[in-house]
């Protein structure tokens, strides 16, 4: 178990590292798929330091909602594109209501998002990869959902840390 003044250190290093490395989060370099989902990615070696830097593992996982600008709301709508998520638990040092930015593809039948950037409520960015999931396939689109959005059932999933997008 951390501390709070060990997370403290930890999420200062991982600042200081990351300021030195010129890092980019972007979803660069990725392929969509015939049915509009996104291709395999490879997750960037700034996220990959940083991750192994404050202790995050392949696996390691948190509650959220998917958007933060709809805590709660159920069904809830995601349109492709950007998207803010809200940490409900803490996932290693970034402690709720941390916030995870990334994309959103709803072309397939389920949802896929992708985290390249987590932002603590008292720091500043730090690259990521992580995906959003929820079992029994309860990211999967709601049949009204039109193109381009997806309605679903739940506002909630898990943040899992990925070392790779598949």
């Amino acid at each position: 178990m951390l501390t709070p003044m060990t997370k403290a250190i930890f999420f200062c290093s991982t600042l200081l590292l990351l300021a030195s490395s010129g890092c980019s989060t972007t979803a660069e370099k990725m392929v969509l798929r015939s049915d509009g989902t996104p291709g395999p990615q490879e997750c960037p070696e700034e996220a990959q330091k940083a991750m192994r830097y404050v202790r995050l593992h392949v696996g390691d996982a948190a509650l959220l909602e998917l958007d933060a600008n709809q805590v709660g709301a159920r069904p809830i709508t995601l349109y492709d594109g950007p998207i803010e998520s809200m940490l409900t638990e803490d996932l290693g040092i970034f402690e709720a209501p941390t916030r995870l930015y990334g994309q959103v593809w709803t072309g397939g039948p389920q949802v896929v998002v992708r985290y390249y950037e987590a932002h603590p409520p008292d720091g500043d960015k730090v690259p990521i990869c992580a995906v959003a999931r929820l079992g029994n396939g309860q990211l999967r689109k709601r049949p009204e959902s039109k193109p381009g959005t997806a309605i679903l059932d739940y506002s909630i999933a898990d943040a899992f840390i990925v070392d790779s997008f598949r």
